[in-house]
């Protein structure tokens, strides 16, 4: 029995997800999809022919020289991004003047396909508007009525954005209120969202040369920058089923909490925080734990892994 794989993946000249949607039906049991996305971190380390690196970043935990070396290449992925030519062109000539060229045209192309399967012209507007203005929102939860400072409609917005999301272009992440799994989206409150590459995000707002005099990246686009990339770590992880990452909030009078990222482990629903350093009272890490029937969490930051002693 023959078994066709369709790769749902964003290509140069037609996307392969709204081909698919005008197929009438598939061979039962004989189509396997597969998702690819950017390449992550590690994936970014093979390519650059750091394997003795790579295989540090598996020990727990990581020795303190190697976390350095980890770090300068984690700084220089977190600017760059995960494109495939993208990483090409900078392993080979590692300068940033090198890849404007090809990130112009991977952004552009985006632009010009997408538009093509908007149903209307006033979509088509609206699409490109949202690829134009989204980069300068990332650090907010979207609002639909009058998105990007615009006069359109709520639900022309969320219809362009749904468009986008077909397209693996820009998706929308909705926040749950769960402590269990599964997590269930709650669609009356704001998502937010996240765009197909880091990479292009920072080249879109023209941060790319300011980052990379930059220490500590945790700072950049008002603290937008590293989450966004850590979400898009996370999304690539998995590559069978769609995967679609959700953020914790409780919304209560006088008391609100939002937790960067929720992920399923086995029984577990697990609150993941990005933090940049050692300080903080990690307040709404802490109120999703009381609210849990477990004491698990993960806490990201830039700073070397130590164990504290009880």
């Amino acid at each position: 029995m023959r078994k066709y794989r369709f790769y749902i993946s964003l290509v140069r000249d037609h996307f392969l997800e709204f081909a698919i949607q005008k197929v009438k039906s598939f061979p039962v049991g004989r189509v396997e999809f597969l998702y690819l996305y950017p390449m992550n971190f590690e994936e970014y380390l093979l390519a650059a022919g750091r394997a003795s690196i790579f295989q540090q970043l598996k020990t727990i935990p990581v020795k303190p020289a190697a976390h350095q070396i980890l770090m300068d290449l984690f700084h220089r992925y977190a600017i760059i991004g995960g494109m495939p030519e993208i990483i090409k062109t900078d392993i080979e000539k590692s300068n940033l003047a090198d890849l404007t060229r090809i990130y112009e045209s991977i952004w552009g192309t985006y632009k010009n396909d997408v538009e093509k399967y908007a149903t209307n012209d006033t979509e088509r507007k609206i699409i490109k508007h949202i690829m134009d203005t989204a980069p300068l929102y990332l650090d907010e939860r979207v609002k639909f009525q009058g998105f990007g400072n615009s006069a359109y409609k709520s639900r022309e917005v969320g219809e362009a954005f749904r468009t986008l999301e077909d397209a693996k272009v820009i998706r929308l992440i909705y926040p749950t209120t769960d402590v269990q799994p599964p997590p269930r989206a709650d669609l009356k409150k704001s998502p937010r969202f996240q765009i197909l590459d880091t990479g292009l995000v920072n080249y879109s707002l023209s941060i790319q040369a300011q980052m990379l005099g930059m220490d500590d990246l945790s700072s950049t686009y008002k603290g937008a920058v590293i989450p966004h990339l850590i979400t898009q770590e996370f999304i690539s992880l998995q590559n069978v089923s769609p995967n679609q990452p959700h953020f914790w909030v409780r919304q209560k009078l006088q008391s609100n909490a939002e937790v960067d990222l929720v992920l399923v482990c086995r029984e577990f629903l697990i609150p993941v925080e990005i933090k940049s350093g050692s300080t903080g009272s990690l307040r709404s890490l802490h109120q999703f734990i009381e609210a849990a029937d477990h004491p698990f969490a993960i806490r990201i930051y830039g700073e070397a892994f130590l164990l504290k002693k009880q």
